[in-house]
């Protein structure tokens, strides 16, 4: 629409006047202005404003990286829904299909932490079931400072709280997740949100408004002024005054939710309806802008028909609130009495807001006076795209070509229990333990191992979760890191025995507008492409969180993958932990002693640095294929990954158990050592491409043929030893020992203890 003929819309009684002062509090640029004074053909109002401020955020727009997050691989023969919907969508044999989606909640749960997390956890929810699937597991990636520091403990313990807390309520099972703690997320945790759900693939539905004359109506919880701004405080570095924002964090409530979910999936699989759309980040904003935008519509809102729970609300407040459990339908005008049918059974309201128009506007009325009119695909998609600079910082380049400059503190034999009583490396029990993982009774694999696993209903396949990010490996070279990340959730899959299909993500990053954090940023998106189109795992969709800095400097860079698998029979699946004495253990994979970046330099050496283990994407497909090959023959006892703390620590996490064994195993294990390779590199180095394997002696022959027809080592190193043994490891000449209990009560212990200070 042309300046000449754009609709004028009118201040709403009381508004103050848009001035530059205005603008600026309303994190729009001079250039952005410009933009919009071009595309109205004269000055916003003030409610107008504010919908340019929430849309054109980075958390809403993705202004600075949705250049190069175009260079992801998206398409598939597995992929229902790609990019640019709630969640994404893989088909699964049987006419099923499985949505999943990632998001961050970082910055609310900064300053709040309890809502913030629980209203991350509804959010996702959300993202998954309006594409009409049952929500069936949730997954979170949580990093905090370390947990000496007192404000790291509160953060962590209110975080754990609202996400176990919010999904126990609803009733979905946690399934796994990860949890990290490093110095540089002291002044900014990061907590990420997994969503996994399943559906008949002819039940997928889309947000997409269509239909001249259509109705738009609202679903769920009444509006009020909480989470107002909250995409724009999502789109700014953390300063000293965001503890004032606190009132900008949502509040949740699960038990609206939990009715919501059930209406929207009954108002979905009935067919009542034309789309569906969460009210998440700028609320009735952009769910109704960006349904339209997909559709190529307009659309007409009355505020002054929004269910309000705070009196004298004005429809700039109405429009940017993110009050939560609300849902935003289209439906055809002779089925609104179905609708209302079908809400008041689950206990909602659902109330006639609006109607889509054929103009291509976004108009907004309150009490008959147009207080917004937009070119609403302009408004959607007319954000300007910014390309900033992509530099390296010399700093980085000296700390991955730099050494230890400390001896170790400890030998070899000490240096293991140091690394199991490590927050990062230790049991998260204290964490999973307050999450229901169990609920709904399709739990086939629990939190604590390597991947979660799910059966479906009805069927003999399951579906396998992970979620994982090396950072310290992506802050040293964000390319090697990015693809790290991807083999790493690949890997935890695989060892289930589950073939991975697809990964979504969610990229946590400082301010794009520096070099060298611009720089990681596009590395490891690179990193993470390589990876996926080597492992045919398309990105079906995720979040970008940017400007995740504090006072006290930026995160480290942590671009967190979720990857979902398909496992044939989940009677196959595989745990992590050894199962009967007796078994032998086999390491596959060929250990070259990598220490940059490792767990073992940080803790023993006082050092994060080096070049990380560099990861082989060819050895990782190897991997993942015969570890799927070895399930399906029911060859495998248990199956662990070698990551963090590397292959003494894979050991010693197999040989203890899981949370809630009995007893403990014991292991007798003798490592060939080459001349050029030191035991703590042996033991402690983090290559990638290797698992820990467990058997009965009567498979040995079917599984040495079966790694030598993909072209994985495999090496017979020892066997499992009887309860409550001992961990026996031998290297070259030299021999360790450890008594399993000990390091069992020290992996189990070191959060709780910490917690307890």
């Amino acid at each position: 629409m042309s300046k000449a003929t754009a609709p004028v819309a009118q201040p709403f009684p009381g508004e103050p006047p848009v001035t530059p002062a205005l603008v600026r509090e309303h994190k729009l640029n001079d250039r952005e202005y410009a933009e919009i004074l071009d595309m109205l053909g004269r000055t916003p109002t003030l409610t107008e404003l504010g919908v340019f401020s929430a849309l054109w955020s980075e958390h809403c727009s993705y202004k600075h990286t949705r250049p190069v997050l175009k260079t992801f691989p998206t398409e598939g023969p597995q992929v229902l829904q790609g990019p640019g919907e709630n969640a994404g969508v893989l088909r699964l044999p049987d006419g099923w299909a499985v949505a999943f989606k990632i998001e961050s909640h970082n910055h609310p749960s900064a300053v709040e932490p309890y809502q913030g997390a629980a209203t991350g956890v509804g959010g996702i929810l959300r993202d998954v079931f309006t594409m009409g699937a049952r929500p069936v597991a949730v997954l979170n990636s949580l990093r905090f400072g370390p947990l000496d520091d007192a404000r790291n403990r509160y953060l962590f313990g209110g975080v754990v709280k609202g996400v176990g807390d919010y999904g126990n309520c609803v009733g979905v099972p946690t399934l796994g997740g990860e949890v990290t703690f490093a110095p540089g997320y002291s002044g900014n945790p990061l907590v990420n949100a997994m969503c996994v759900g399943i559906l008949r693939a002819d039940d997928l539905i889309t947000a997409r408004a269509h239909g001249v004359g259509n109705i738009l109506m609202s679903v769920g919880a009444r509006t009020g002024r909480d989470g107002i701004h909250g995409a724009s405080f999502a789109s700014e570095d953390l300063s000293a005054e965001s503890e004032a924002r606190r009132p900008q964090v949502q509040v949740g409530d699960p038990f609206t939710e939990k009715l919501l979910l059930e209406a929207s999936l009954e108002l979905i699989t009935s067919g009542t309806i034309v789309a569906i759309q969460d009210m998440g980040a700028a609320g009735l904003t952009s769910s109704s802008a960006e349904m339209a935008a997909r559709g190529g519509v307009g659309v007409e809102l009355d505020t002054s028909r929004v269910p309000l729970r705070e009196a004298g609300m004005t429809p700039y407040e109405i429009l940017l609130s993110e009050s939560q459990e609300r849902m935003l339908l289209v439906v055809e005008p002779h089925r609104i009495g179905e609708v209302e049918a079908i809400c008041a059974k689950w206990e909602l309201a659902g109330t006639v807001i609006g109607r889509v128009t054929d103009d291509g506007l976004f108009r907004v009325i309150h009490e008959g006076r147009t207080v917004v009119a937009i070119p609403g695909e302009r408004l959607v998609n007319g954000v300007p795209m910014y390309y900033p600079d992509a530099i390296e910082s010399p700093e980085a380049v000296a700390r991955r070509a730099g050494t230890p400059a400390i001896a170790a503190r400890v030998d070899a034999g000490a240096a293991l229990p140091l690394l199991l009583d490590d927050p990062t490396i230790a049991s998260k029990r204290w964490v999973y333990d307050q999450y229901d993982s169990t609920v709904q009774a399709n739990t086939v694999l629990g939190p604590g191992g390597d991947a979660g696993v799910i059966a479906v209903d009805g069927s003999r396949f399951g579906i396998a979760v992970s979620v994982d990010c090396p950072n310290r490996y992506v802050a040293l070279d964000p390319y090697e890191g990015g693809k790290m990340t991807v083999a790493e959730a690949a890997r935890n899959v695989a060892c289930t025995g589950a073939v991975p299909l697809g990964i979504t993500n969610c990229l946590n990053f400082g301010n794009p507008d520096k070099p060298d954090m611009f720089f990681q940023f596009k590395e490891a998106v690179r990193g993470m492409g390589d990876a996926c189109r080597a492992f045919d795992t398309p990105v079906t969709g995720g979040n970008v969180s940017l400007y995740n800095e504090s006072p006290t400097g930026a995160i480290d860079p942590t671009p967190t993958v979720g990857m979902v698998g398909l496992l044939d029979d989940v009677t196959t699946r595989v745990p992590s932990a050894f199962q009967q004495p007796g078994d032998l253990v086999a390491v596959v994979g060929t250990t070259r002693g990598h220490l940059g970046g490792s767990m073992y330099w940080w803790l023993v050496r006082d050092f994060l640095g080096g070049p990380p283990p560099p990861c082989d994407l060819d050895a990782e497909r190897c991997l993942q294929r015969f570890l799927v090959a070895a399930s399906r023959g029911r060859l495998l006892r248990s199956a662990h990954d070698c990551a963090d703390g590397g292959l003494a620590v894979a050991l010693a996490e197999a040989a203890i158990g899981g949370p809630y064994a009995n007893a403990t195993m014991g292991a007798g294990v003798h490592l060939a050592r080459p001349d050029n390779i030191g035991i703590d590199a042996m033991l402690y180095g983090e290559d990638g491409a290797r698992a820990v394997l467990s058997f009965d002696p009567g498979s040995v022959d079917g599984l040495r043929a079966l790694a030598a027809e993909h072209g994985v080592p495999f090496a017979v190193v020892g066997n499992v030893g009887p309860a409550n043994g001992e961990l026996r490891i031998t290297v070259g000449t030299e021999v360790l020992t450890w008594a399993t209990a000990d390091l069992r009560q020290a992996y189990f212990d070191a959060i709780p203890r910490r917690m307890a200070a």
